[in-house]
């Protein structure tokens, strides 16, 4: 915008049309006093600085009091300072604008509240209401159902007509002065407290309370008001019926409780309580009572009892008998038994071309192996391969148990031995055929024919002699006759038509265990029946565990291991004993729970064995140990069956004086606890193909521990019997060297009396004993103070002559004395 003289003016509009306006005018560079223009007026501001002097008028300018701008402030400042305010003011109303908006919102939020609280409590009011209506009415129903039962026993009590219409009537009188203040207080709103009301409810009616039925106590269900009914009923009839007795068949262990006898009779725990105290008893439900006094407690109730035992939990292992359509064929089990170096297991290592033997300490087999060996005709042979030394007797009965046909191994160039006898009794009692092997067959001093007549004499009579028992002449060395040894098996197992279900829960027995380093508690399996897979579940002994890995005799894993079949097994929590029976079952808990009542009868077994009961059994083991010398012994071998079968052998050395203690045995190397115990024992720890680890070597030279080891079985009882051997006390012998006669008495100054005497047989010697007898009884037993020759001092003297004794200590002699000289010799003694 310009004016007529030139001027140039700048305008700024701003906040529409109401908004004022600021013009800005400039004359020759110099700017003038700024004009600020509103809606109704119209004011000139001065420029900060730009004087101290007002003025103004209607209309009119103020202006500095040179109407100068001072120096210092430039337009562009003066702009911004324009701005800056037109931008507040722009503020200052969106505020305005936005709290009056908040303030509208809120109110219509508060009007919204508002009106739902006063739905919600309309609401409210009204579902109590029907709530109230919906109690009245079942209240009402409850009264008619109450007079109705009544009318009912009225009119079966007086069936006269009129005494009938009365019953009827008086119902209808009482009916109404009851629904009338019901209808007066739903009017007037109050709690039912009005005359008729029978005091049924006092004050406000809650939810609960009509929710609950009435007062706030439970409400009768319909059942209860028809079993009230029918009591009712059957009393105006003539008396109550009372319902038959239900007789239950109570499972009663070893201990229970009360309450749970309580609950197994489906009786109340009060009448059970009361039983108990008519018969003398005082138990709170709490308490357990023995089996006697539960089963009269039972009867009395008139229930039958069925005892069980915690045995029970071994039901789920129970025998099942399979069906003959399961049944399938099986591979026949073989024992090699016999005597010591007879060739047993060389002639197995021929069937099998292996070297066992090689293995062996001193070339004895220590252990039982299982193998399993298939013909060239495709026959699957098992074997189990037995010890034959007398130490292994119980291992070779596991074998027998087992077995299907037992192989007895007879030498040629021997004859039958007493392990030869005991393998044959094993068999005998295990009701198995029995073929024999005569082997070394190859030998020049072989004589077949004098075995066949020694089995005689033990009731074996073979082919040859017209018995039933198959002889096979054989060499381990040569390979002669094994052909027709196995033919001979495969025609026994085809006799015996071994059969066995594969298709059930796994069943076998234990061949051996050990505790291996590196896999833990490994046990040789022979699956009996069923079939044995790997993850399954089972129990063996007092031991469980689970499949981990299945192991055949070659070294290979397999998943599983059907009947006949050998196996190592991995996976137990311990190590079993040799002989134990393997089951598989459903779940761990079953297994879990099965093992932990063996062992805790097994340790209650031990524990009775091992306890004086009475008086007389204390007396009597308390003079025994005192008269009886005992050699502890701590004996820690490889496997199982190899250290039970070291403890029997080492109990049976000894005798009435001396015997050898086995405190402590078990499987896995010596440990410094077998140290420590052996130490506390002042006993020798023998360690039986297993060896002491470096902790335990060490507290053992500190401790001063003997650990003897050893490999073979031989060596180790001989040893144990000779340290026991220097138990034993020497035995004493007398041996009579003369007698010699007294002839007179002489009494002798600073000696005492002294025996003129005359030996009559053998020789008196001074260092002798010697004894007096008078009338061939003996009354002085001790030795001699003197033995004179004439004058002399001498050391003996012989038959025949005279001399002169007298007695250490004792002067009583009197002439036609007997005086008898005797020597004493100590003889060691060992034990057989």
């Amino acid at each position: 915008m310009s004016d007529n003289d030139g001027k140039k003016t700048l305008g700024v509009r701003g906040g529409g049309a109401r908004s004022g306006s600021v013009k800005q005018s400039f004359s020759h560079g110099r700017t003038k006093n700024v004009v600020v223009e509103t809606k109704r007026k119209r004011v000139v501001v001065p420029k900060p600085g730009a004087g101290s002097g007002a003025g103004g008028g209607k209309g009119g300018q103020v202006g500095g009091s040179g109407g100068k701008r001072p120096a210092g402030i430039s337009d562009a400042e003066m702009g911004r300072r324009l701005k800056a305010l037109q931008a507040a003011k722009a503020r200052e109303a969106e505020e305005t604008a936005k709290r009056e908006a908040e303030e509208k919102a809120r109110a219509e939020e508060r009007e919204r509240l508002r009106a739902e609280k006063e739905q919600k409590e309309r609401e409210q009011r009204e579902a109590e209401e029907a709530l109230k209506r919906k109690a009245e009415e079942e209240e009402r129903k409850k009264r008619e159902a109450e007079d109705a039962a009544k009318a009912a026993a009225a009119a079966a009590a007086q069936p006269a007509p009129k005494a009938d219409d009365q019953a009827r009537a008086k119902p209808k009188k009482e009916e109404a002065p009851r629904r009338t203040p019901d209808r007066d207080d739903q009017k007037s709103g109050r709690g039912g407290r009005g005359r008729g009301d029978g005091g049924r409810r006092s004050g406000k009616l809650t939810l609960n309370q009509a929710l609950s039925g009435g007062e706030g106590g439970r409400q009768k269900s319909l059942a209860a008001m028809k079993r009230k009914q029918e009591r009712a009923r059957q009393k105006a009839m003539g008396g109550q019926q009372s319902r038959e007795k239900v007789t239950r068949d109570v499972k009663l262990p070893e201990a229970i409780t009360v309450a749970e006898l309580a609950n197994r009779m489906a009786e109340r725990v009060g009448d059970v309580v009361k039983a108990l105290m008519n018969n003398g008893i005082m138990a709170t439900q709490n308490q357990s009572i023995d089996a006697d006094t539960a089963e009269l407690i039972i009867e009395e109730f008139g229930h039958r009892v069925q005892r069980v035992s915690d045995a029970d939990v071994e039901d789920v292992i129970k025998e099942v008998e399979d069906k003959a359509e399961d049944l399938q064929p099986r591979p026949p089990v073989i024992t090699i038994m016999g005597h010591v170096d007879h060739g047993k297991t060389s002639l197995l290592d021929a069937i099998r071309d292996a070297k066992v033997t090689a293995g062996e300490a001193g070339g004895i087999t220590q252990h039982i192996g299982a193998y399993q060996v298939k013909t060239e005709s495709g026959a699957v042979l098992s074997f189990l391969d037995t010890p034959g030394h007398a130490a292994f007797t119980s291992m070779r009965s596991r074998g027998a148990q087992v077995t299907d046909i037992v192989v007895l191994v007879v030498a040629a160039d021997d004859a039958v031995m007493p392990q030869t006898v005991e393998a044959i009794n094993h068999a005998k009692a295990a009701k198995v055929p029995m073929i024999v092997a005569i082997n070394k067959i190859d030998k020049p001093s072989a004589n077949p024919t004098k075995v066949r007549t020694d089995l005689l004499q033990h009731e074996v009579i073979v082919e040859e002699l017209s018995g039933d028992v198959q002889d096979v002449e054989v060499s381990a060395h040569t390979g002669q006759g094994l052909d027709e040894l196995l033919e001979a098996i495969a025609l026994q197992a085809e006799i015996l038509e071994l059969k066995a279900n594969p298709n059930r829960a796994a069943e076998g027995a234990v061949i051996e265990a050990q505790l291996d380093v590196g896999r833990g508690p490994v046990a040789t399996v022979l699956v009996q029946r069923g079939t044995l897979r790997q993850g399954d579940v089972f129990v063996v002994g007092e031991q469980y565990g689970k499949v981990r890995a299945l192991i055949n005799d070659k070294g290979e894993r397999v998943k599983e291991a059907g009947p006949s079949v050998p196996v190592e097994v991995l996976g137990l929590n311990g190590t079993p004993e040799a002989g134990d029976v393997l089951n598989v079952t459903e779940t761990e808990a079953q297994a879990r729970e099965i093992a932990e009542y063996r062992a805790n009868l097994a340790k209650e077994k031990r524990a009775a064995a091992g306890a004086a009961t009475t008086l007389d059994q204390l007396l009597q083991k308390a003079k025994e140990d005192e008269n009886v010398s005992e050699l502890p012994v701590i004996v820690k071998a490889d496997v199982q069956g190899s250290s039970e079968a070291i403890v029997q052998a080492l109990e049976k050395v000894g005798n009435d004086e001396v015997r050898v203690r086995v405190i402590h045995y078990g499987v896995g190397a010596i440990t410094e606890t077998d140290v420590g115990l052996a130490e506390a024992s002042g006993c020798p720890v023998i360690g039986f193909n297993v060896r002491a680890n470096a902790p335990a070597r060490n507290a053992a030279n500190q401790k001063g521990v003997e650990i003897r080891y050893y490999s073979v079985i031989y060596d180790l009882v001989d040893d144990v019997k000779a340290a026991a051997s220097g138990l034993l006390s020497n035995e004493i012998r007398e041996n009579f060297i003369g007698y010699a006669q007294i002839k007179e008495v002489f009494k002798v100054s600073n000696v005492g009396k002294v025996a003129g005497c005359l030996v009559t047989e053998g020789v008196a010697r001074r260092s002798a004993g010697v004894r007096l007898l008078r009338d061939d009884v003996v009354i002085h037993e001790g030795t001699l103070k003197t033995l004179k020759r004439f004058k002399d001092e001498v050391a003996e003297v012989q038959s025949g002559q005279e001399c002169g004794m007298a007695f250490e200590n004792y002067d009583d002699i009197r002439p036609g004395d007997v005086i008898e000289i005797f020597e004493r010799q100590e003889i060691e003694r060992s034990l057989d």
